[in-house]
């Protein structure tokens, strides 16, 4: 079956090497049909089907003629799991193998620019990191989140490989393993000295950018604020998105671990929606036209970029989600492009107390409790003030009317 699968993979990957300097939509189909397939079980972090899927990724690369930063593309990385997260004893804990996969397009430059997506996803579900009500033993396919992304780099790569022009930069694409257990790829890949961090000018990370909206066009921007120069670049390149940009260098993504190292980063984000972290994430519902979009804004903020000598870095404010730890979930799906007042819904979990209270995906919520929402931070802010067990009353404004639900935690 293995051999099998690999055949496959050679098929996919001859199924899209034009090799000319011209981002596809369709090749950005056939790379999310291959990994959001259900071959690959959900691309869990360490599965043997992740590592078919860093193959795909590698043996991309050597197609296009990447050079591999080691011995090969794959670059591997030890972490410790627990089974069972609920149980806080070490008995069971193992040490597993993971791969980050790394292809360097060499122009003898002094600076690097990294473009980066995480591979990994939910698996079957064991990881206690899904959204669905009875997760376990499901294919968590993961089609925006990120084979979406992941795609988005080949083809990066692809194009920047084949444009036959010399850039004023090198170029370092990576797919990271890791990322939905707690960043782990693109934090060991910046302690590895694989490349000197001081060469690299600035790290661009595409995490679920296959859901643009066709009506809205938004497309969310977070990190424009770890560098003087993103927002000149941004304000210049004439494009049909409504751009949502946000200061912070600090998120849920790799850019993360980039930024902890002192390196301008800026990552793309097309928005959440109610297949998020479910079995529902699957390849039809991609938008490629929007992700093509997408990619085409990416390659005029990189060629506008080689205009600039060396970007410089600064630190920014962190998001202030009030406590760090909650005791209950509303079970709701924020919507972060959402700008007006209030915290928009974009999803309600079954059996949840939001879904037993009514709520359902649209609403604002207005006031929890006796706390005002305003936004997404203001929701988290009160939300951590609950107990398991506690009763209170949500406001939210539905179709423009204001009803209030009870609500049981």
């Amino acid at each position: 079956m293995e051999r099998k699968i690999q055949l496959l993979i050679s098929c996919f990957i001859a199924t899209t090497l034009s090799l000319n300097a011209q981002i596809s939509d369709k090749n950005l189909k056939t790379h999310i049909q291959f990994l959001a397939s259900d071959k690959l079980k959900g691309r869990g972090t360490a599965s043997k089907e992740e590592i078919l899927a860093a193959n795909y990724i590698a043996d991309y690369y050597k197609k296009i003629k990447l050079t591999p930063l080691g011995k090969n593309y794959l670059l591997p990385f030890n972490f410790k799991k627990n089974p069972n997260p609920h149980d806080t004893s070490t008995a069971g804990i193992e040490t597993k193998t993971a791969y980050n996969v790394a292809g360097y397009l060499n122009n003898n430059a002094p600076l690097t620019i990294i473009i980066g997506a995480h591979y990994d996803h939910l698996g079957l579900g064991h990881d206690h990191n899904s959204l669905d009500a009875n997760p376990e033993g499901k294919i968590h396919n993961g089609a925006d989140d990120n084979a979406s992304g992941t795609a988005g780099i080949l083809e990066l790569a692809n194009y920047y490989a084949t444009n036959n022009i010399k850039e004023k930069y090198n170029f370092l694409f990576i797919g990271f393993s890791g990322e939905e257990l707690g960043l782990l790829g693109s934090k060991k890949f910046c302690e590895q000295n694989h490349i000197d961090l001081k060469t690299i000018n600035y790290m661009i990370n595409l995490d679920m950018v296959g859901r643009l909206n066709d009506s809205t066009k938004k497309l969310m921007v977070y990190g424009i604020g770890t560098s003087t120069k993103w927002n000149l670049l941004l304000d210049n390149i004439k494009s049909e998105m409504h751009l949502v940009k946000d200061s912070s260098g600090i998120g849920p993504s790799d850019q993360t671990s980039f930024y902890l190292k002192d390196i301008p980063v800026i990552h793309f984000f097309t928005g959440q929606h109610s297949d998020y972290h479910k079995p529902s994430d699957d390849e039809e519902k991609i938008n490629y036209k929007g992700e093509l979009m997408v990619l085409n804004f990416i390659t005029q903020l990189i060629d506008a970029s080689l205009n600039i000598e060396r970007f410089d870095f600064l630190k920014t404010r962190n998001p202030d989600m009030g406590k760090k730890s909650f005791k209950v979930t509303l079970g709701v799906m924020p919507d972060y492009s959402f700008e007006e007042t209030g915290m928009r819904i974009d999803g309600v979990t079954n059996n949840k107390p939001a879904f037993n209270a009514g709520l359902i995906k649209g609403d604002i919520i207005i006031k929890l409790g006796e706390h005002e929402v305003k936004d997404v931070q203001g929701y988290m802010k009160a939300l951590s003030d609950f107990k398991k067990g506690d009763k209170t009353k949500i406001e939210v404004l539905r179709s423009k009317e204001l009803k209030t639900f009870d609500v049981e935690f």
